[in-house]
């Protein structure tokens, strides 16, 4: 967007010099009155430092993406700049159109999480060949050379502290599910870090089954209530995010099972709302702050844009939440 006025107030400027040179000066001053072409030139070098980003979240029903694009929004339009929001709804052709089309509209610089980490990669080229800048948010692209800046959270550490805290409350092991998504990153350094944890466990555990949700509620509520009915005596059931976790947690509720523990990963309200529960299945959640890595990323990329310095990657920390500590971080809003 700023390229596209810079070259229309370049034309309006050519004009107001030709219009300068043509006109003569005849009758009274009255008739050769000062024009607002000299006003008009002010307002449109203003015009020009106003830069255009896009967002392009996985699923703008999911409430971690929502909080994330108003992070990222409340600093944008803080500085005076805009922001267009697309939402894909968890499908790569889709986020590739949206894209394309803000492109078309100018973006000079895009908060991008890739629906498909590998499936966006011509997309990335396609930013690269039109000079738009990449900051890739919270789940990361396969081809990392094409981005400008990533800021997200640990995801590999985010998956471990799950672990760890099942080999605390099963120290004989047990069978484990684990719902996932392979085409986010995010998730996969998440399912990850759990299995390291749970391999250095003393006693065993299984992982007797694992099903990509494609991170969508519907389908992990089905596949957990095929999980359980294959496997009743789970002990628990790992999950890529919180979204996929309240699934888990109600399929654990229609088939009745008390001894079932869930992990999700986020720290959502609707997860600690859960926790509070004291019958509730969910053990925990590993909780980032879509609010710190979206405050984060406007900052990175405007710094970006205006020629100053910045980080390439931020790393933002994650925490347990359980039962023990919820209080801590209150249940009406994202830490």
């Amino acid at each position: 967007m700023r390229k596209r006025k810079m070259v229309r107030a370049l034309l309006m400027l050519v004009c107001i010099f030709v219009l300068s040179a043509c006109k003569k000066n005849v009758g009274t001053p009255e008739d050769n009155a000062v024009s607002d072409e000299s006003s008009e030139t002010e307002e449109l070098a203003e015009d020009n430092d106003t830069y255009v980003f896009g967002f392009s979240g996985i699923d703008m029903e999911n409430p971690y993406f929502i909080t994330l694009e108003s992070a990222i929004r409340e600093v944008i339009e803080k500085e005076g700049y805009e922001l267009i929001t697309k939402d894909p709804a968890s499908n790569p052709k889709d986020q590739e159109a949206q894209i394309e089309e803000m492109i078309r509209e100018g973006i000079d610089g895009i908060f991008l999480c890739p629906v498909d980490w590998e499936a966006i990669t011509p997309v990335l080229d396609t930013l690269k060949e039109a000079n738009v800048r990449i900051i890739n948010v919270d789940t990361q692209v396969k081809e990392m050379d094409y981005v400008d800046a990533y800021i997200g959270s640990n995801n590999v550490e985010a998956g471990y502290v799950c672990g760890e805290d099942l080999i605390e409350r099963c120290p004989e092991g047990g069978k484990v599910a684990i719902l996932e998504c392979p085409t986010q990153n995010s998730i996969n350094d998440r399912i990850t870090g759990f299995e390291e944890a749970i391999a250095a466990a003393a006693k065993g555990f299984e992982v007797v089954e694992r099903v990509d949700t494609n991170g969508e509620f519907e389908k992990a509520l089905e596949a957990a209530k095929e999980i359980l009915e294959k496997y009743p005596d789970v002990s628990a059931i790992m999950c890529g995010n919180d979204q996929l976790a309240v699934a888990a947690k109600t399929a654990v509720n229609l088939a009745n099972l008390k001894t079932v523990v869930i992990y999700g990963v986020d720290g959502s309200p609707d997860i600690k709302k859960e926790l509070k529960k004291a019958d509730g299945q969910i053990a925990g959640t590993a909780a980032q702050s879509p609010i710190n890595i979206g405050k984060t990323a406007a900052k990175t990329a405007v710094a970006m844009l205006n020629g100053e310095d910045y980080e390439r990657e931020i790393f933002e920390e994650v925490f347990m939440i359980d039962k023990d500590n919820v209080e801590m971080y209150g249940v009406d809003g994202w830490q």
